[in-house]
């Protein structure tokens, strides 16, 4: 699919990526018309100029539908992160033209809203030039090929080509509801296994390693409630659907309340951490406030935590 000498000259215009953008994430020049303000017939003239100027064919025309090649499918892929980046680099371009910065930062979303926004007044207080925007991602990415300055990382200090600052690591602990401990009497690990539990579809395990602490290992307390996001699962415990494993960070508010409470004091220990990272070598000076703002913020989390 690559030209044979991309140059100036041969790079496609910006109008024909465009329609060809929007006729392949619809899969339709009539709605791709419609949301470009275009005719059918321009549309279907422009992305047939585009395959020309590239010399593939991108789309199967069958009768009055058309459908993407495979060619065509990678190319729309690649197209529609070029085309966000361009945005991306845009918005840079009017943000430095105001004067001000702008930190994109890459962020789980539960962490983003359970520890990070809470705190985040204190650094934009501390650095009012500096605009912050926060895109989620739950899986790890390109940081250079997304442009994001920074990346909030779960796991282990593996992310190739970039500088990981380590914030702090994991502790899940047991919880539930106030009604849910008395209803299910979940005082000891032997109660609790024969509660409902709830369960983090990526960290299946974690209820059977941390009964394992306790020296039960029936392979049945994988059974209960499952969900992908720890948020659904910190509402699920406050309405006593069930016992959950939850990083004491992410539910600081709901223990403080009393709407969760600890079911026992031994909190399984992770093997995976929380990093800070951005790309090797950057020198953003953005960036560099704001991994030091997050690192000393951390520090002072923990601290506080293990005094209580």
């Amino acid at each position: 699919m690559r030209l044979q000498s991309v140059g100036h000259r041969n790079l496609p215009s910006y109008a024909l990526l465009r329609s060809f953008e929007c006729a392949a994430r619809h899969e339709s020049f009539t709605q791709a018309a419609e949301e470009l303000h275009l005719t059918q017939s321009a549309v279907s003239r422009q992305v047939k100029e585009l395959e020309e100027t590239i010399g593939v064919t991108m789309f199967r025309r069958v009768g009055r539908r058309v459908t993407l090649t495979e060619a065509g499918r990678r190319f729309a892929a690649d197209l529609a992160v070029d085309l966000e980046n361009l945005k991306q680099s845009v918005a840079r371009a009017i943000a430095a033209g105001e004067r001000n910065a702008t930190l994109r930062i890459g962020i789980l979303p539960t962490f983003a809203s359970r520890w990070l926004i809470p705190r985040l007044g204190t650094f934009l207080n501390d650095h009012p030039s500096v605009e912050i925007r926060l895109e989620t991602r739950t899986v790890p990415f390109d940081l250079t090929r997304e442009r994001f300055d920074l990346a909030i990382h779960f796991g282990k200090a593996n992310w190739p080509d970039a500088r990981l600052n380590k914030l702090f690591d994991e502790e899940m602990l047991p919880v539930a509801s106030p009604k849910f401990r008395d209803r299910y009497s979940a005082n000891e690990p032997a109660r609790i296994a024969e509660a409902p539990l709830l369960h983090l579809i990526t960290r299946e395990s974690a209820w059977i390693d941390w009964f394992a602490m306790k020296g039960n290992t029936d392979k049945r307390l994988m059974s209960g409630r499952h969900f992908d996001q720890f948020s659904m699962i910190i509402s699920a415990a406050v309405c006593s659907i069930g016992a959950a494993l939850i990083p004491r960070y992410l539910i600081e508010m709901e223990l403080e309340r009393g709407v969760l409470i600890p079911l026992s004091d031994t909190p399984l220990k992770t093997h995976n951490s929380y990093f800070a990272v951005s790309a090797a070598g950057d020198v953003n000076p953005q960036v560099n406030a704001f991994t030091r703002w997050l690192m000393s913020t951390a520090r002072r989390a923990s601290m506080t935590n293990s005094h209580e």
